[in-house]
This record gives C-alpha cells, sequence and structure tokens, in this order.
C-alpha cells in the first residue's frame, strides 16, 4: 500500500528520505513557530519503514525528533521537553515500525504467492506430461474405484479390450478382468499394497487372453482407488510352450536315437546267436525257432531306422548377454540355498554356435547337480569361469561339492544310483554335440568342475558351412 512513496532501489529510498526530512526542516524553521510541523516527519518515516531495519527506523526517529525539538519554537525545559520528545520519538519510531512490518508481511506473502503459483505451474506440467505419457503409453493403463467401476482408461486399455474410445468409463471391471475384484485392499479398512499377477482377461468380443496385471491400490477422501497396468503376454505364453515342447521333443529325439543304438546292438548280438543255432540243424525246422528269427529281424530292422534331421537351426549367441541372463535366472535360488557365486568371465568373449534355450538347460542341469552335491556341505562355493581359445569358448562350473564318486559312470544314461532317471548329463553332453560342442568332466581334489566347448563363430566358418542344424548324436 505504501509502495506509491518509493521507486528504485534502496539507495533511491535513501535519499528521499533524506530529502524529505531536509524539505520539512526548512519548512519548519520557516513557517511561524507557534504552528508545530514535527507531525510532517512521519512521511519519511513511513517511506524509510518500506525498506530500513529497525535500528535504521529507530536512528531516523531520533533525528526527526531532534529537528522537530529544534523548529518547533516551544521553549524547552526539563518539565516539558522530555515527555514532549518522548512522545515525538514513540510516534515516529511506532508509525516506522509498523510500515516496517506492513513490509515484511508483504514480501513474505508475495514471496509466499510466488512459492504457490510455481508449485502450481509445475504440478500442472507434471500432470500434464503425466497425462501425455499415460495416453501416449502402448501399454494399458486404468484406474478403478471400490466398486470395480472403471474411472479413467487410456486409448491402449480401449485397444486391449477391444471397445471404443471413451467408452470404458463407468464400466465394471469385472467384465474384463475379474480376478481384480478379489483385491483385499478395494473393500474399506483394508491397507493398500502393490503386487503382479498374471490372469485370464476378457475382450469385448469374449476372447480370452492371459494378461500380465501390475497394480496398486490408494487411500482418498472419496473411499479406496485401485491403478492397473496391464499388458497382453498370450503371445509369449505361447511363445515358451512352443519353446517346451522343442526342447522336449529334441531331448526325445537323442533318446530315442540312444535306445535305438542300444537295441541295434542287442539284436546285432541275438542275430549271431540266432545264426549259429541255425548252423546246427536241431532246431530246423522249429517254428518257435523260426518265428524268435523273424522277431529279431523285425526288431533290428526297426533299430536301425534312422531318425530325420530337425527343421530347427543353431543361431550365433552373444556369451556375455546370455551369461548375464544365466546370472539372473539362478541368482534367487543359489542365494536361498547361501551358496556363495563368483563370476570369472573374459571380456570380449566371441559369439558361438549353439540354441539359446537348450544351452539355458545346459547349465541349468549342471548347476542344479551342483546345488545337490552342495547340500551337506558347509563350504558352498560355486565358480563359473569362462574364456576364449582359440576357435572355442570354454566355460567352467566349479563347486565345492561332496565329488563324483565314479567318474566312468557319467554320461551314461540310466544309471541305478541316480537320483532321478539319470538323463541329464547325458543329454547335455548330446546337446552340445549337436552344436560341435561338448561337456567334459576334469577330476579334482576337490567338489567337481565340468567343462561346456562350444564352437566360436567365425565369419568364414559361418560362410563356408552355413547355419549348423540339429542331428540325432549318439554321445557315446
Amino acid at each position: 500500500m505504501f509502495s506509491f512513496l518509493h521507486r528504485g532501489d534502496r539507495k533511491a529510498v535513501l535519499i528521499q528520505v533524506g530529502l524529505l526530512v531536509m524539505l520539512i526542516a526548512l519548512i519548519d524553521w520557516k513557517v511561524d513557530a507557534d504552528v508545530p510541523l514535527g507531525f510532517l516527519y512521519l512521511l519519511p518515516i513511513v517511506v524509510a519503514g518500506s525498506l530500513f531495519s529497525r535500528w535504521q527506523i529507530a536512528l531516523l526517529a531520533a533525528i526527526c525528533t531532534m529537528l522537530a525539538e529544534t523548529f518547533d519554537g516551544f521553549r524547552w525545559s526539563l518539565e516539558s521537553g522530555i515527555p514532549r520528545d518522548i512522545l515525538y520519538f514513540s510516534a515516529f519510531c511506532s508509525v516506522g515500525l509498523f510500515v516496517y512490518e506492513l513490509a515484511s508481511n508483504r514480501r513474505l506473502s508475495l514471496l509466499h504467492l510466488q512459492k504457490v503459483e510455481s508449485e502450481i505451474q509445475a504440478r500442472r506440467d507434471a500432470e500434464e506430461q503425466l497425462k501425455v505419457l499415460v495416453e501416449s503409453s502402448p501399454i494399458a493403463i486404468f484406474t478403478a474405484n471400490a466398486e470395480g467401476s472403471i474411472l479413467l482408461a487410456n486409448d491402449a486399455a480401449h485397444r486391449l479390450f477391444g471397445v471404443s474410445s471413451n467408452s470404458l468409463p463407468d464400466r465394471s471391471i469385472r467384465s474384463y478382468l475379474p480376478s481384480l475384484m478379489n483385491v483385499p485392499a478395494m473393500r474399506h479398512g483394508q491397507h493398500s499394497f502393490r503386487t503382479v499377477m498374471q490372469c485370464r482377461g476378457h475382450r469385448e468380443d469374449g476372447e480370452v487372453f492371459i494378461a500380465d496385471v501390475w497394480f496398486s491400490t490408494y487411500a482418498t477422501s472419496a473411499g479406496p482407488r485401485l491403478a492397473a497396468i496391464v499388458i497382453d503376454s498370450s503371445e509369449e505364453f505361447r511363445d515358451r510352450e512352443e519353446t517346451g515342447l522343442h526342447q522336449l521333443l529334441a531331448a526325445s529325439r537323442i533318446l530315442v536315437g540312444a535306445v535305438s543304438h542300444e537295441v541295434r546292438n542287442v539284436c546285432g548280438a541275438i542275430a549271431v546267436v540266432h545264426e549259429n543255432l541255425a548252423r546246427c540243424g536241431h532246431l530246423e525246422h522249429n517254428k518257435d525257432f523260426e518265428a524268435l528269427g523273424t522277431l529279431v529281424l523285425a526288431l533290428e530292422k526297426i533299430a536301425s531306422m534312422e531318425l530325420r534331421q530337425t527343421t530347427n537351426q543353431a543361431t550365433s549367441v552373444d556369451l556375455q548377454v546370455f551369461l548375464e541372463e544365466l546370472r539372473i535366472v539362478i541368482g534367487p535360488t543359489l542365494r536361498e540355498q547361501q551358496i556363495d557365486v563368483h563370476w570369472e568371465i573374459e571380456p570380449d568373449l566371441p559369439q558361438v554356435w549353439a540354441d539359446r534355450q537348450t544351452l539355458m538347460q545346459v547349465f541349468l542341469n549342471l548347476i542344479k547337480n551342483s546345488e545337490r552335491s552342495m547340500e551337506f556341505q558347509e563350504q558352498r562355493r560355486l565358480t563359473i569361469q569362462a574364456h576364449a581359445e582359440q576357435q572355442r569358448v570354454l566355460i567352467y562350473v566349479v563347486d565345492s561339492g561332496s565329488g563324483v564318486r565314479s567318474p566312468e559312470l557319467l554320461f551314461q544314461p540310466f544309471q541305478e544310483k541316480a537320483r532321478a532317471t539319470g538323463l541329464g548329463l547325458y543329454l547335455s553332453r548330446a546337446l552340445m554335440r549337436s552344436f560341435r560342442g561338448d561337456v567334459r568332466y576334469q577330476p579334482s581334489s576337490l567338489g567337481a568342475i565340468f567343462i561346456v566347448e562350444m564352437s566360436a563363430v567365425s565369419s568364414d566358418l559361418e560362410k563356408a558351412q552355413g547355419p549348423i542344424r540339429h542331428e540325432t548324436v549318439h554321445p557315446n
């Protein structure tokens, strides 16, 4: 309210106050002494109060009191002069301090207003950015109330559920994601929480899909709310099932090939015995003997059938990326088993020929075997080393377990003392050999060492031989 009395900076205000004081003192000096003009000094006091500090206001009030007493023309005495001076000083100082407080409060109010305005603008900018992010996101995002009624939904949510634009609000989420209606925090009095789940979703036309849902609940004055992010993971589900089928078929082909190989050997031995008995002539006209020979020939023919090559091809695999993925997969389990894991990976490993999923299964099988061997050991340590050696890459899986009692029986199927089928190492070696690789055991005084060998990808070799195809391989 007093800003009109001064313009400019502190120096300009100081000049204004000085000129006003001198002007009033000059007028008070020239005017008749019987006319008191001391009240005019309130004007420079008011101007000074807007920018001066408290002690500067008190000093100015003392100067104005002295000037008013000097030029008013009243005779000064101890009885009348002191009360009059106290009155002048109190009036000048009180007005100055009053203006000082008004100006201080005004400045504080302006600063607070500016801060509030900046916060409002920042909030508006954040809301605008968040709105643009949600609306432009390819992932379905929506919010719902405690009754399951959708409040807001982006375009991706409308596309996911197969409805027209801006038609999801006020619809029930039960029709699209029924599992969300069972969230406990959606009911009053429940604690808020956030989690992820996989469930079945339904589109408007009745089509069912696999939905991965990240959601959280929160409380508002209008009741609990739910915010959810949903993606359609049906394609990943199909890929996972197809990959599982591929692994099953690949392992089955190798197993059937190995069994056929063994059966063929047994049939060969039985055929030799049958021929020897036929030369004796004692069983020449025996119908059962002739039937036995026919059965042996039929079984040998079945066992001698070669399995066709599969249509799947090995590709180049980036080992650095693969080992990082392996670390993510096995990390939580090894931590739960209190196994100390050390990774010693040589930098800039070359790419290798393999199938990523098959290679993952091979390493998981080796690491599971190491876990079982360290189950009752006090010191549990697993070391994975990788380095390149000419056109090969060697990965060592070293554990501090109980070791291997019968190394000569390793990589043989259907071992009697195996905890499961005894096919893990057998199939692992067979799968690696189908990629021009191998799995070997290296004797060690402490624990066990398994070495996975892989062929490095070279441009010349790739051009000359082309992609590797999976073939039935007999490991032994």
